[in-house]
């Protein structure tokens, strides 16, 4: 598996200027606003994905 993503972006200011935290997987600082946050993958979702492709999306219906 690849390395762990980074945001491209801080969530409070939008600024760019991010560097990994010390506090541990997923802490960011940005150093424009001096926050720090952390990203935490949840997992898949028990529903799935849905897509409209499956015709639903206002077709004729028969």
């Amino acid at each position: 598996m690849s390395e762990r993503a980074a945001p491209f972006y801080c969530p409070y200011c939008g600024d760019e200027d991010l560097f990994p935290h010390e506090t541990g997987h997923g802490a960011w600082e940005c150093r424009a606003c001096n926050r720090a946050f952390q990203l935490k993958y949840l997992g898949l979702l028990s529903r799935g994905v849905r897509s409209d492709s499956a015709g639903s999306a206002g077709g004729d219906e028969i």
